[in-house]
C-alpha cells in the first residue's frame, strides 16, 4: 500500500514539474520581445480590399464595415441597380459607386479588379488587401453555393460534382456571365484571365508577379487569424479592430466531402488558382516569420481571447447558437440563402442584451447585404448634413466654382471621441462576358 502511494505521489510530482515547465514556457513565449506599434501611430484607413468569392471574405468584409463606421470614414458602395455588388462580373468602374459614398477612403464590395479605375478613384497612399482559399475546397464551395445561379454547374445531373470534374468542359461555357463562379473564380476576381490554358505557366507566373506588385497582403483562408495579425501591423491598427464573428458561413449539412482524386482534378481544372494560392501560402509565411513565429502565436491567442470575449458578451455568456434563416426573428439578421438545399447560418442576439454593446453585437453578426444597405443609408444622411451644413456658406459663391465633396481621412489618431451611430440577393448583370475586356490587374 505503502508502495502504491508513493507511486502516486511520483506520478503527481512528475506531472506537476511537466505542467510547470509547460506554463514557464508558454510565460516566456509571452514575455518575448515582439514587434509593437507606437502608441501614437495614426492608424491607416485608405484601403481596398478585393472582396473574392467564397474565402472568408465577408467576414473580413464586416470587419472593414465597422471600422468606417467607428471612425466616420467614407466607404465606397455600390449604386443601387448594381445591387451589393460593383455591377460583377463587368470590371470595375468609377461610374459604378453610388455618387454619394465619394470621395472614399475605403472599398470592399465584390468586384472584378481593375487597377487602372481604382488608381484614380483612391488616394495616393491606398493599401491594397485580398484573400484566397486553398482551391479544392474552395471549388468545392462554390459549387455547391452556385449549384442553381451558374449554368455550367445546372448542366451537370444530379449536382455531381465527380460528374463535372470528369469532364468540365462539356458542362462549362467560358461566354456566360456565370461562368465565372465554375473556372479559376480567384484569377477572374483578380482581373486575369480565367480561361488561359493550364499549360501556360508562364501566365500564371506573371499574374502571381503583377499581384505581388500591387497588393501588399494577399491574406489566405486557412490562415485567417494568422493573416489578420500581418494585416494590424501593416495598417497600425489596434486588436480591438480586427476582432470579428465569423459571416456566410453554410451549414455542416450542406458541406461535401471530397473524394480521393477530387482534390487532384479541381486543381488541374483551376490551374491558375493552385498557382496563386501555393504561391501567395508561400509569400504568408515569409511575412509570419518575418514578423516571428512566436509572437505571431501570441497575437493570435490574444485575439482568440478576444473574440471569446465578444461573443459571450453578445450571446449572455454563452457560445452562440447558429441557426437558420428561417429560424431567426431579426429578418435584418438573416443571411441570403443560395437554394433550399444550401443553408448559410445566421445569429439572433437574445433579448436580454446591454444596450451598451447591443449595437456592436448587431453590426458583428450583420449579414453582408443588410449591412452594405444600412451603411448606404448612413452615408447618404451624412452626406445629406453636409450640403445642408455647406448650403449657407456657399451661397455667394459663383455657380461654376461651387462643389461638394466629403472630408477624406488618410489617418486616424487614437484616442478621439467615436462619432455618433446613423442607422436579398445580389442583382446579377446579364451581360455577356468577353474574357479579354480591358481593365484587370496589369492594365
Amino acid at each position: 500500500m505503502m508502495l502504491q502511494k508513493m507511486s502516486q505521489k511520483k506520478i503527481f510530482l512528475v506531472l506537476l514539474v511537466i505542467c510547470t515547465i509547460s506554463f514557464l514556457l508558454t510565460m516566456e513565449a509571452f514575455h518575448l520581445r515582439c514587434p509593437t506599434l507606437h502608441s501614437l501611430k495614426p492608424k491607416h484607413t485608405n484601403i481596398v480590399f478585393l472582396k473574392t468569392h467564397k474565402t472568408a471574405s465577408s467576414t473580413m468584409q464586416n470587419i472593414l464595415f465597422r471600422f468606417a463606421e467607428r471612425n466616420n470614414l467614407t466607404m465606397a458602395l455600390p449604386k443601387l441597380n448594381c445591387g451589393h455588388q460593383f455591377c460583377y462580373p463587368q470590371f470595375f468602374s468609377s461610374h459604378f459607386v453610388h455618387p454619394h459614398t465619394l470621395p472614399p477612403n475605403m472599398i470592399s464590395s465584390h468586384m472584378r479588379f481593375n487597377k487602372t479605375a481604382l488608381q484614380c478613384l483612391m488616394p495616393n497612399d491606398t493599401i491594397y488587401i485580398t484573400i484566397l482559399r486553398e482551391p479544392a475546397s474552395m471549388f468545392e464551395s462554390l459549387f455547391t453555393y452556385y449549384s442553381r445561379h451558374s449554368g455550367s454547374f445546372r448542366r451537370v445531373p444530379n449536382s455531381s460534382l465527380e460528374a463535372f470534374l470528369a469532364n468540365p468542359l462539356h458542362y462549362y461555357h467560358p461566354e456566360e456571365a456565370d461562368s465565372v463562379y465554375a473556372h479559376n473564380t480567384l484569377t477572374f476576381d483578380l482581373g486575369g484571365n480565367k480561361d488561359r490554358s493550364a499549360t501556360d505557366v508562364t501566365y500564371a507566373q506573371t499574374f502571381a508577379a503583377e499581384v505581388e506588385k500591387v497588393f501588399s497582403l494577399v491574406m489566405i483562408s486557412e490562415y485567417f487569424d494568422e493573416s489578420l495579425v500581418l494585416l494590424r501591423h501593416l495598417l497600425s491598427w489596434d486588436l480591438d479592430d480586427i476582432v470579428y464573428i465569423k459571416l456566410n458561413v453554410r451549414t455542416e449539412s450542406s458541406k461535401k466531402s471530397l473524394s480521393p482524386g477530387l482534390p487532384g482534378k479541381i486543381r488541374a481544372w483551376n490551374s491558375i488558382d493552385a498557382y496563386l494560392y501555393d504561391y501567395f501560402n508561400a509569400s504568408l509565411w515569409v511575412k509570419l516569420s518575418a514578423l516571428g513565429l512566436d509572437c505571431v502565436a501570441k497575437e493570435v491567442y490574444l485575439l482568440r481571447q478576444a473574440q471569446e470575449r465578444l461573443t459571450k458578451s453578445c450571446f449572455g455568456g454563452q457560445m452562440p447558437v447558429p441557426r437558420s434563416a428561417s429560424e431567426i426573428k431579426n429578418k435584418d439578421l438573416r443571411p441570403w440563402q443560395p437554394s433550399e438545399k444550401v443553408g448559410i447560418i445566421g445569429y439572433d442576439l437574445p433579448l436580454n442584451i446591454s444596450n451598451a454593446i447591443k449595437e456592436l453585437c448587431l453590426k458583428s453578426i450583420m449579414p453582408e447585404v443588410t449591412y452594405t444597405q444600412k451603411l448606404l443609408q448612413s452615408q447618404l444622411l451624412r452626406h445629406r448634413r453636409s450640403l445642408q451644413n455647406r448650403t449657407p456658406q456657399m451661397s455667394n459663391i459663383p455657380q461654376q466654382t461651387k462643389r461638394t465633396t466629403l472630408p477624406r481621412h488618410s489617418q486616424v489618431h487614437r484616442n478621439q471621441p467615436p462619432p455618433s451611430n446613423a442607422q436579398g440577393p445580389a442583382s446579377t448583370t446579364k451581360s455577356k462576358f468577353t474574357p479579354n475586356q480591358g481593365g484587370g490587374i496589369t492594365k
